[in-house]
């Protein structure tokens, strides 16, 4: 079809910006600088590390109990047993005292044992639980993800896809119901095992969870033994847990309202002052942005001084502003 002469035709020029690089270098620059994939801070070597070193701490207890079992005074059921109970016992500083030091060599190890579990082996048991329950959590978001962030799933109102993690009063309601579940299983054990009536059976296992620990009831039988070396360690972590997630709630709801006020104040000339930072007369947005997170606590001003340095460092034309050629410079 031929076109019709009496139709001005307006010749357009297509100008491409000279600051923009072309698709091609892009292309060519994804290609040999591929991104750099998050590092995972808490990985299996936790996880592995803190086994092999509470089984050696164990071991070690148990080999020193074993050769000086005669220097310590309460009932007996077997010595591996005995032993093994009473290092889970002191460390987790429960103390229930059915089992003491006599001489000066198991007083001495006793004291050196409960500062080592106390300090070092706990933080690592505390690292391990923490990458256990962060997996868990990850596995979490991947579920929620995968079915497409619908909004009318009931997982929306326990996940927060968003900052991709689990919320805080599911982390507090997950712990706290962990320790009402050990709770209840020494609960059990104690009346069915140690022979011991109900309410008799809810104190040791309340004393026991929580570390309190009197020592007017404890674990006299070999099962009950075997049992309470499994059930102190996982139950007492698991308080631990439970008190940090609660400290982490109270920390966020208090920051959420310190937010939620400092964004509906209005800025007094004090302010503009201070977030006029290269005093020019007037507040920029990112100034605007650097001083309301400064004032939220986000950032800091050391913080904020390192991300200064590294933009200067890509800066290599010291023009302000970081280019294409100043990436590929770097990475050279």
């Amino acid at each position: 079809m031929a076109p019709d002469p009496n139709i001005a035709w307006e010749r357009i020029n297509l100008h491409r910006c000279k600051t923009a690089p072309a698709m091609a270098v892009l292309m060519d620059a994804i290609n040999n600088n591929p991104s750099i994939p998050t590092p995972k801070f808490g990985s299996e070597s936790i996880v592995r590390q803190a086994f092999i070193l509470l089984v050696l701490y164990l071991s070690l207890g148990v080999v020193i109990y074993w050769f000086n079992r005669h220097d310590f005074l309460g009932p007996k059921t077997h010595p591996v047993v005995d032993a093994l109970y009473f290092c889970i016992v002191t460390m987790c500083t429960i103390g229930f005292g059915d089992i003491t030091p006599n001489s000066t060599a198991t007083k001495l190890f006793s004291i050196l044992f409960v500062l080592v579990g106390f300090g070092f082996i706990d933080i690592l048991l505390s690292g391990m639980v923490g990458y256990v329950l962060d997996l868990q959590e990850e596995y979490m978001l991947k579920a929620v993800q995968h079915d497409g962030n619908r909004r009318d799933l009931p997982t929306s109102y326990i996940i927060d896809v968003k900052k991709g993690r689990m919320r805080i009063r599911l982390k507090v309601g997950l712990a706290l119901g962990v320790v009402v579940l050990c709770i209840g299983i020494g609960l059990g054990v104690m009346h069915f095992v140690e022979r011991l009536g109900w309410l008799d059976s809810f104190y040791l296992s309340v004393m026991s969870v929580t570390t309190v620990g009197y020592g007017d009831r404890a674990f006299k039988t070999l099962p009950g033994r075997i049992f309470a070396s499994i059930w102190l360690l996982v139950s007492t972590v698991a308080v631990a847990r439970a008190f940090l997630y609660l400290a982490e709630a109270r920390v966020a709801k208090r920051q959420r309202r310190m937010a939620k006020w400092i964004l509906g104040q209005d800025m007094t000339i004090s302010q503009f002052l201070a977030a006029d930072t290269d005093n020019n007369g007037f507040v920029s947005k990112s100034e605007f942005l650097i001083y309301k997170l400064k004032e939220l606590g986000k950032v800091s001003d050391k913080d904020i001084m390192q991300i200064s340095e590294k933009f200067d460092r890509l800066d290599a034309g010291k023009c302000g502003r970081i280019s294409l050629e100043d990436l590929k410079n770097s990475h050279r």
